[in-house]
Parts: structure tokens; C-alpha cells; sequence
């Protein structure tokens, strides 16, 4: 089975945390009816959703990616490095906990699960204001044991690794050079965002789907002519939170 949680808008999310983007004007509404369309195009690539509980007191709460790590072997609870967010882990634990065994980032390392990108048995984390040298050393002992390999990746210019870099096939990465150095994912194809478009780079591999953003026309034209296969989705109201595709669920293959 295939299984997306996810968790609804907050009526808050305007109290958002943000670190590189001025505070607009959100929209909770419309935000909800954006968040609505994701699911939809998810459960049209064939998956279940797993609605997690409302957290209207929880400005950050849709965007769940951030709570958890989930391996094939395991579930990687997070420390979240803003403190106000680390009430939204407990009730994504209690969700993943029929599905997986559960392992947790210990005090005081930091890890939020937007910087951290698996690729097969290598897991690539984003040194950030987010995640600290102690969080990758806390996901670095609890994967070592399934053989993965962590690597800490330096990035600029953005909240999270994912929003510099995400995977898009099985062999190949959605990449803004910009932000993150091209050669540490040298043995990867690499995709090259439009310039204008600097935060396009971040995408979701559903099922051997990319679910993208609707807000980037010019770097999913690189991405169709490579024949990968893309729904577009609008999130252009959770990107004023710092949000993006990735960040608004958890996948997850049960078996």
C-alpha cells in the first residue's frame, strides 16, 4: 500500500516561522484549498492518505515532512531546530508508529526532515540554521546500523537542503547550483533549474511522479524534456511560509 500523511492547514500558519522570506500575507483559506488540490493529486497517483490530527495552535503544522525521517527500516523522529515546532512530532509519532519501528533525534542535536534527501543507501543532510552537526550525527548512528551512509551537505540562500536539491528519478536530481555545490552530487544526473526560478528546485518523487510546482513553467520544461513524468500542483499561498511540495507530507510503502 501506498500511504501519504498529511495534516491540515492551520488557521494560524500566518505566525509562521520564517528565516529568508519577508512575511506576506497569507491567506488560510486559500491556503487549505491549495493544500486540498495536493492531496487530491496524490491520491490520483494511487496512494491512501493517512490524515493526521488538526494542530490549529501549531502555525507551522502542515508541512509535516520536517517531524520525521521514514526508511525503509525505520522512522526517524526529529528534533526540529525551531523550538515551536517540536509539539508536532508527538502525534506524527503515534501515526508512524503502526507502519515502523520508531527511533528519535536526542536532545540537544537539531534535525528537520527538510534537509535531509535519501538517495538509495545514502542519506545527504543540509548543515542549516535547522539541522546541526549533533542532529546528523544522532540520524548518522540510527542509519548506520541499516547500512546507509550520511553525508553532511554546506548549502546558502535557502531554509532547507530540499529546497536546493530534491530527487526526480531514480538516477537524476532537480538542482539549484546557486545554493548548493553541483559536484556533491556528482554521481547523480544532475537537472539544472531554470536560473529565473530559484526556488524550483524543490519536487516530490511520488511513485515515479513528480509532483511540482505550478509557480515554475521554465524549469519543468527541463524536466518534461528529460521524459520524466510531472503533475503540476499550485502552492503558491504555503510558499509564503517556506513551504514547498516536499514539505507537505510523509510517503511511505507498507507492506
Amino acid at each position: 500500500m501506498k500511504l501519504a500523511m498529511t495534516r491540515a492547514v492551520s488557521p494560524t500558519i500566518a505566525r509562521c516561522e520564517l528565516t529568508h522570506l519577508a512575511r506576506q500575507t497569507i491567506d488560510p483559506e486559500l491556503a487549505q484549498e491549495q493544500h486540498h488540490g495536493y492531496e487530491s493529486c496524490l491520491t490520483g497517483l494511487g496512494c491512501e492518505l493517512l490524515r493526521l490530527p488538526p494542530e490549529p495552535d501549531l502555525p507551522d503544522s502542515v508541512f509535516v515532512e520536517d517531524t520525521a525521517v521514514v526508511l525503509d527500516e525505520v522512522a526517524i523522529l526529529t528534533r526540529p531546530g525551531a523550538a515551536s515546532r517540536r509539539p508536532e512530532v508527538a502525534s506524527v509519532a503515534e501515526a508512524l508508529r503502526p507502519y515502523r519501528s520508531l527511533a528519535t533525534i536526542e536532545p540537544p542535536g537539531t534535525l528537520d526532515g527538510g534537509d535531509v534527501l535519501v538517495l538509495g543507501r545514502t542519506i545527504f543532510v543540509g548543515l542549516s540554521g535547522r539541522t546541526d552537526a549533533r542532529g546528523i550525527d544522532g540520524i548518522r548512528q540510527i542509519s548506520s546500523s541499516f547500512g546507509y551512509e550520511v553525508r553532511a551537505v554546506p548549502f546558502s540562500g535557502c531554509l532547507h537542503l530540499k529546497s536546493a536539491v530534491t530527487r526526480v528519478s531514480e538516477d537524476a536530481v532537480l538542482i539549484n547550483p546557486g545554493w548548493v555545490d553541483l559536484h556533491v552530487f556528482a554521481a547523480y544526473d544532475r537537472i539544472e533549474i531554470d536560473p529565473s526560478e530559484p526556488f524550483a528546485a524543490n519536487a516530490l518523487l511520488a511513485w515515479g511522479t513528480v509532483v511540482y510546482p505550478a509557480a515554475f513553467p521554465k524549469s519543468l520544461r527541463r524536466l518534461e524534456a528529460r521524459r520524466i513524468q510531472c503533475v503540476t500542483v499550485d502552492v503558491s499561498e504555503l510558499a509564503k511560509a517556506e513551504g514547498a511540495v516536499t514539505c507537505c507530507s510523509l510517503l511511505l510503502d507498507v507492506r
